[in-house]
């Protein structure tokens, strides 16, 4: 099967889709498939793949990280061309939200193939946390999908279009006009599809977890620590450091628990500063550490030889990549967000609310629990379901069963 994917960003740029596509890719061709992957060309030099198809792009950001295609009729004539070569495809996999989705959905009406589109993001809260006019943004982004996406064939699509939906300039409007030119639509957690549904962008997702490598999981099992080392309570918080993710509270947390023990911060951003100025200021009883950026290698180690994980952002993440990681190495997670912790099921010390005194009580919870030796387990099926061997598997049936839906 040749799956021809659609990326907002480059896949060698930095972000979690990306890490999740180039994944993906990696375990289709390992499973004898062909997958081309067409993003806008990175605007600083990179790594290459062969199955990279670049199109014509503008930078975006001052560091030159992430770039714009302007989707249109002169890329609709490259990116043709451009495939000439790589005929035939089979099915057409859009894991974009902007540009990237618009080209890959008119690319598939041009040629009649069939869609699968990965929603990854909620458009709505990304969109709020960024945007200082949120509700323009989000007018603005329906009504340019309106112009720049294809209508949808009669009998081609197998996501219904609703009047609540189309009369609608919010975000899930925004993500329904992807949906109802696709013959499935897949999200990366349980939470999130059923959201989706909820709110009209598509009558039924699939549930298709981003996963890990196999390879790199068994390594860092095999590499992780047998038994639990000597010594206070370790916890670790990683991600990006900006508000959505809630670094400071729960570093205002850690100061109002009184914990003792041993509290590491992976990561950057632009809150950095404010964090490590507040723990200056708050001297915690807990050793607060700030270790910067580490490889995927070396953040799985530390995953795996921390008590738990503690996870903070509340109706952000789409599936919550750190908590599965950690589970998948028998590390249990204090879980802010409720949808995350239903989904991971056992093994979380759940936080009441969003406030900084049940999260401080959470973690006061899981410490003690943690000293008395009796910490709460993760499900150890997670380790496999999570697999990325297993979720290739499972995206390559809903390829199959959107490929027979046009037959």
């Amino acid at each position: 099967m040749h799956v021809v994917m659609f990326a907002d960003q480059h896949l060698e740029s930095l972000g979690g889709a990306q890490v999740s596509m180039r994944l993906q890719k990696r375990f289709l061709e390992r499973a004898g498939h062909v997958v081309t992957v067409v993003a806008p060309r990175l605007p600083r030099p990179g790594a290459h793949d062969p199955a990279y198809l670049d199109l014509p792009s503008i930078a975006i950001t001052p560091d030159r990280e992430y770039a714009l295609t302007w989707p249109g009729v002169r890329t609709d004539r490259f990116l043709d061309a451009e495939m000439g070569a790589r005929l035939p495809v089979d099915v057409v996999h859009v894991q974009a939200d902007f540009w990237g989705a618009f080209i890959g959905h008119r690319y598939a009406a041009r040629h009649a193939l069939p869609v699968v589109h990965t929603m990854h993001n909620r458009v709505d809260v990304g969109i709020e946390a960024t945007a200082p006019f949120p509700g323009l943004v989000l007018r603005a982004l329906n009504a340019w999908a309106r112009r720049a996406l294809p209508r949808a064939a009669s009998g081609r699509t197998a996501q219904n279009r609703t009047s609540s939906a189309r009369s609608r300039t919010d975000g899930w409007a925004f993500l329904h006009q992807l949906a109802r030119l696709s013959r499935a639509v897949t999200a990366p957690s349980g939470h999130f599809a059923r959201r989706l549904e909820r709110h009209g962008v598509a009558s039924r997702v699939d549930v298709i977890w981003n996963g890990i490598d196999d390879d790199v999981l068994d390594a860092a099992l095999a590499a992780g620590p047998a038994v639990r080392a000597e010594g206070r309570p370790r916890f670790i918080w990683l991600g990006r450091m900006s508000p959505e993710k809630r670094l400071l509270p729960f570093l205002e947390a850690v100061v109002a628990s009184g914990i003792d023990a041993e509290v590491e911060v992976v990561g950057g951003g632009a809150e950095l500063g404010k964090a490590t100025r507040l723990i200056e200021r708050a001297a915690p009883r807990a050793t607060v550490t700030f270790a910067g950026r580490l490889s995927y290698p070396e953040t799985l180690a530390r995953l795996a030889a921390a008590d738990a994980v503690v996870q903070t952002s509340i109706g952000f993440e789409t599936q919550g990549m750190t908590v599965f990681e950690a589970a998948s190495l028998g590390t249990p997670a204090v879980v802010s967000d409720p949808d995350i912790a239903a989904e991971l099921g056992s093994g979380t010390w759940t936080v009441a609310d969003a406030t900084t005194a049940a999260l401080a009580e959470a973690l006061a919870r899981a410490a003690s629990d943690i000293t008395a030796g009796t910490p709460v387990v993760p499900d150890p099926s997670i380790a496999e379901r999570f697999r990325q061997s297993s979720r290739t598997g499972a995206m390559v049936a809903v390829y199959e069963r959107a490929v027979a839906a046009g037959r």
